[in-house]
Parts: C-alpha cells; structure tokens; sequence
C-alpha cells in the first residue's frame, strides 16, 4: 500500500490559504496535477496511491469525477482572481488511460473553463501501454494533450513479469508510433532498471528499443523497493534479490551512454529529453519549486511555501468534498530554510545546476572539496554535477548542506 501521509497542520473546512502563499500569485506560473487512483491490478513494486476495482467497495469512475470536478472549482476559489492562466497540466495515477478519452478530455475541459490555459500549455497524461488504441490517443489529442508518457518499463518479457506489468515488451513501441501518428507533440518513454534478475544484457535491449521508438523524452529510474509492497515481501523472504549498488551504476551509466548515442541529453539526473523543447515542463516546475495545485485523492499541492495533501482514499475523499470542504487533510507552511534547502535538494538534480549565491557561507566553502573531486563543476555561477557527481548525488546534498 501507498506510504502514509504527514499528520501536518489542520487545513480550514473551506480550504483557504494564508495571504502570504497568495502574495504575488498572478506573477507566478501555475501548474495542475490530476490523479486518477485506478488501476487493473496493482503491480508488485508498486506503493503509489492506486486501487483495484475490489479496493473501491462500489465507487464508480463517475464518483470520482463528479469529486475532481468540486476540486477543480474549489482550487479556483481559493487561489482567486489573481490565479494566472495553468501553464502545465499533468495527469497521473494510477493509470489515467483507464478512463475514457471522453472523461479525461471532460477533466481538461474544466481546467480550462476554471483557470484558462496559456496558448502553449502542455498537456501530458500518462499511460500504460495496454490501455490505449489509435482511436483512444487521436481523441486524447483532439482534447488537447500535447504531450504522453508511457510507462514501458522494460522490453523484456521476464523483467516485465517480475515487475508484474500487464503489457507484451513490443506494446509499448506500438503505443508511441500511434501517440506519434495521432500528433502527439512529445512522447516519453519511462523505463525502470535494476529488477531482480535483469542482467545487463536486458538493460541494454530496453535502452536499444528507445530507437524504434519515435520518442523524444526517456526517463529512466533506478527500482526501490517500498516496504508493504509485494516485491518488499518476496526480498524478504529470499524469493529474489535486488541488484547491488555498482550493478546499479553501471546500468545508469549504459543509460547514459546510449540515450546520448541517440541524440538525448540529460537535464535532471533521471531524465533525457531530444533538445530543449521536448523536456517536461510539468516536472520541471517541481525541480524549481512553483507553485502547483494536485487534485484526487492523495494528491499533494504547493502554493507560495504552503504544502497541502489530500485524503487518500477515494470514497474519503469524494465523500468530504460531497459534504462542501476541502479534501485537504493536512499542511506546513515551509520557512525560508525549509524552502532552500529543498532548492538545494532539487536544482542541483537538474544540468542547469544551482545558482552559487543559494549556498550558505559555510556550505560555499565546500564546494571547492566538491569541484576537486569530480563530482561537480562550476560555470557562470551555478554548482552542477558531473556524470560521477549524478551517481552519488544524494551524497553529494548531504555534504554540501550544513
């Protein structure tokens, strides 16, 4: 099961944010997640805030509809007249294409008539392979999805199988070449390396399928093991075991070598985008720390150092909506510590690399130990990591920060 939210400060019934996260809102760019929490059957890795059909006691996709709407309107009440038009909206799950084209277009429609969209907003749903058509991808971007992210995972059949993934490895290459003949602007492809029992020859025949692919984004993310997961039980009863951290290295590293080949470039440690333009925005906003306002149960929100989260559960969360309050359960306000630090945190995962002036005396002075090992360079004043520096990343916050 998904991990448990933060207790956190108790949110107003109507959902009202404190005047400092609303100070200079219009100024600001703006960005929409949607969770849709339903899925065929949970994958055993998986502890995302997902549920089948039988954890949903009767709760129909209608349900939930009619409660993300509320939401919608909601979210346009507390931020105001001063909210700016949504810059980025993004769909998530779950698996979102378990609804219909018609549902996921009628959610975007409300986002729309609620906030407006810039005129070149992008519109990314995520997708399991196995869930779409050509048909159902050419009314998704009739709707207005720009941009699709479909979670491959991986070309071969035994890694699929112990990830527990519906989907024959060739579905994935078919799902992109319809998304691409349907106009797709940008398609992705996500990929998971280091499953039990996936060699390396098997992580490179998944990086050669991006190829095939008519894709101009990959992500590529190391597999963690959550506990209260299937796979977190089967680790522990000796079933199978998780590959070590130098196997782990030298997958990225191959990812790196052949994404590159390919004519991708890296712009956030787990993320290779075909130039500029194809790199999500949506993310990036969280790299940076905009504001962004999540819907659906579960789903988290920041808006002006204020974090905020919804009720996980579904029938909960329609149900509190249903009686006129926020589905919020909880908050903090961050301090302007809390807040740059986690800019620390997040920009220096991003090529772009950290502005220098962010640093505290203290941590300016060990960025020179940083830069004499390898592990990151400094140009035009910001800190960015090299490749060995992007392996050992988490290490390299720890010792920066004070």
């Amino acid at each position: 099961m998904a991990n448990q939210l933060p207790a956190g400060d108790p949110v107003p019934f109507d959902g009202t944010l404190p005047s400092s996260a609303l100070a200079g809102l219009s100024q600001q760019s703006l960005s929409i997640y949607l969770h849709v929490p339903f899925c065929r059957s949970r994958c055993g890795y998986c502890d995302f805030n997902t549920y089948t059909a039988s954890e949903l006691r009767g709760m129909s996709t209608g349900d939930y509809l009619a409660a993300v709407l509320q939401e919608i309107t909601l979210a346009a009440r507390v931020l105001g007249s001063e909210a700016p038009e949504v810059t980025t909206v993004f769909v998530g799950g779950g698996t979102p294409t378990m609804l219909q084209a018609g549902e996921l277009s009628r959610l975007l429609d409300a986002v729309r008539e609620c906030f407006g969209l810039v005129h070149d907003a992008e519109i990314t749903t995520e997708a399991n392979p196995e869930t779409v058509t050509p048909e159902y991808l050419r009314r998704l971007r009739e709707a207005g999805f720009t941009r699709i992210s479909l979670g491959m995972q991986s070309a071969v059949p035994h890694v699929l199988e112990v990830l527990e993934r519906a989907h024959t490895p060739g579905h994935g290459i078919d799902a992109a070449l319809w998304a691409r003949q349907a106009g797709f602007e940008h398609i992705s492809l996500d990929l998971i390396f280091g499953a039990p029992g996936e060699s390396t020859a098997d992580w490179k025949e998944s990086l050669e399928a991006v190829a095939a692919a008519p894709v101009d984004h990959v992500s590529a993310y190391s597999l963690i093991v959550e506990q209260g997961t299937r796979l977190a039980m089967r680790v522990r009863r000796g079933e199978v075991s998780m590959p070590d951290d130098d196997e782990l290295a030298e997958k990225y590293l191959m990812a790196e070598h052949h994404l590159t080949a390919l004519g991708f470039s890296n712009y956030e440690t787990s993320n290779w985008a075909h130039g500029q333009a194809a790199r999500c925005r949506h993310n990036l906003a969280y790299w940076r720390g905009g504001n962004w306002w999540g819907i659906g149960p579960g789903a988290h929100s920041h808006i002006g150092g204020v974090r905020f989260w919804n009720r996980k559960h579904p029938r909960s969360y329609a149900a509190t909506l249903a009686d006129g309050h926020t589905p919020a359960q909880g908050r903090e306000v961050l301090s302007l510590e809390d807040r740059r630090v986690e800019r620390v945190m997040l920009e220096l995962r991003l090529a772009e690399g950290l502005p220098l002036g962010v640093l505290t005396e203290t941590e300016s002075a060990r960025v020179e130990g940083i830069v004499a090992e390898g592990l990151g360079v400094v140009e035009e004043g910001r800190l960015s990591l090299t490749l060995r520096g992007r392996l050992l990343a988490d290490g390299v916050v720890l010792r920066l920060l004070d």
